[in-house]
């Protein structure tokens, strides 16, 4: 599976971004989807997943401001943020997990994209 990721850019606090993220392969249907993000001086941390049946699992960080959901017909998924705050400012990478479930463990995810970069103006 290959994964490309887009929709980052520049957005003013309490603004709005929508992240997609495409990816190849026959049996994307059946891969888990998760976002990851990364803040300058940070760890990578896990922002949102969601299962090959559109089960879905967020930080405590996000919770009501971003949406993770998928399009199976186009491969691809999509994420969602809303309230954007400075903290949110980091490089964003999806991933995909052959075993189907929403893991926050990024450890259990086999593919990566490239990351999108996220910057939130206060």
């Amino acid at each position: 599976v290959q994964l490309q990721a887009s929709g980052g850019g520049l957005v003013q606090a309490g603004g709005s971004l929508r992240l997609s993220c495409s990816a190849s392969g026959r049996t994307f249907s059946r891969y888990a989807m998760g976002w990851f993000r990364r803040a300058p001086g940070k760890d990578r941390e896990f922002v949102a997943a969601v299962t090959w049946t559109g089960g879905s699992n967020y930080a405590d960080s996000v919770k009501g401001r971003f949406t993770i959901f998928r399009d199976n017909a186009k491969n691809a998924v999509y994420l969602q943020m809303n309230g954007l705050t400075s903290e949110d400012t980091a490089v964003y990478y999806c991933a995909a997990d052959q075993d189907g479930l929403a893991n926050s463990n990024e450890k259990r995810y086999e593919y990566w994209g490239q990351g999108t970069q996220v910057t939130v103006s206060s």
